[in-house]
């Protein structure tokens, strides 16, 4: 490296998120590496502060990177930031779901804009196929299917609280190793996502039927409702034929009784399904949108991979750490986010 890389692992504010960008092992390959690393302390994280002290890494207090890190720090993280500092003046690499019209972008941006830093949306981190080079995918898939299905047995129970994939398998699997004869629809199967929601569903005695992402032409609404579980695990770039509308939702045939939206595109114009307006939580996990004239209800975790954050956290950070080393070189992966980024602020007119 040419430079010497700074990062500064901040603490995620929402009490729901327990998943880390790094793991601490990845955090001491970095450090070898020469990086300069930074980890605020969190009493929800997955790893405790200690270990990312064993690999090297100094130390600060929650929260601290908005009046403590340096102006040369990038800063890392996973979801959404604190309303204050109004103006960011640093350079984010985290999930900000902003570039696409999602609800709160402009503002996002604009905070951007006014401080002189920047967002390297970690969205949009992909090779040159278009593929997300670090992803949450398989472990939001999972966790979704599983909810789903323990939703359908009368046996989800709230607030949520973060797991292990042992402790999932054993609350999948017994005592009802023959899938009590439910019928589970994935759409998005031939991704990440939906790879993990059938997984779920198979160690829950249970065989999906397997919907590659469709297109933008018309879908068998009527295949959907003949299931009792839809995953929709579809990641799509440009707007769909809605897999469900609410004349659907009133249907006298309709089997359908628990729909999982792990995609979570409610508020944009690539929502395929418009049956909600906004998602559900730990703490309220389910929303029902229909009790005639069967009962129909919903789940649209938007963190569903905090669920097994340790597994999540290790897989996304493995693949993560390589990239975090080229930073500040050439890099067409990174060169294509900061493209992203300012593409995004012409759309809201900010410079």
């Amino acid at each position: 490296m040419p430079e010497t890389l700074q990062l500064w692992m901040r603490h995620e504010t929402r009490p729901s998120e327990h998943r880390a960008a790094l793991s601490p092992r990845d955090a001491g390959r970095l450090v070898g590496h020469g990086v300069r690393l930074t980890v605020e302390d969190s009493p929800q994280r997955v790893f405790p502060l200690a270990e990312y002290v064993a690999a090297g890494c100094s130390t600060a207090p929650p929260g601290s990177w908005a009046t403590d890190c340096p102006v040369e720090y990038y800063v890392l993280g996973l979801k959404e930031l604190p309303p204050a500092p109004a103006r960011l003046r640093h350079r984010h690499l985290m999930f900000g779901h902003a570039y696409r019209g999602q609800p709160g972008a402009p503002a996002l941006l604009r905070r951007f804009a006014d401080g002189g830093g920047a967002l390297l949306d970690l969205e949009s981190l992909v090779d040159d196929d278009g593929r997300r080079i670090a992803a949450f995918g398989r472990w939001a898939g999972y966790a979704g299917a599983t909810l789903a299905v323990l939703r359908h047995r009368g046996a989800l129970t709230a607030p949520l609280t973060r797991s292990t994939r042992a402790e999932l398998d054993l609350r999948l699997r017994p005592p009802h190793r023959a899938g009590d004869g439910a019928s589970a629809l994935v759409i998005g199967a031939d991704g990440r996502c939906g790879a993990g929601a059938c997984e779920a569903l198979r160690t829950a005695g249970i065989e999906p039927t397997r919907w590659t992402g469709p297109g933008t032409g018309a879908v068998d609404r009527s295949a959907v409702l003949a299931h009792d579980i839809l995953v929709n695990a579809i990641g799509t770039a440009v707007p769909v034929a809605p897999f469900l509308t609410e004349d659907d939702l009133d249907d006298p045939g309709r089997r359908l009784s628990v729909v999982c939206d792990v995609t979570c595109d409610v508020g944009t114009d690539r929502n395929a399904l418009p049956v909600y307006d906004r998602v559900t939580d730990w703490n309220r996990p389910v929303r029902r949108l229909r009790a005639r004239p069967r009962p129909l209800d919903l789940i649209a975790i938007d963190n569903l991979p905090s669920l097994l954050a340790a597994e999540a956290s290790r897989a996304y950070s493995a693949a993560l750490w390589p990239h975090l080393l080229r930073l500040g070189e050439g890099s067409a992966v990174w060169d294509r986010c900061r493209r992203e980024y300012r593409s995004a602020l012409a759309a809201v007119g900010q410079r």
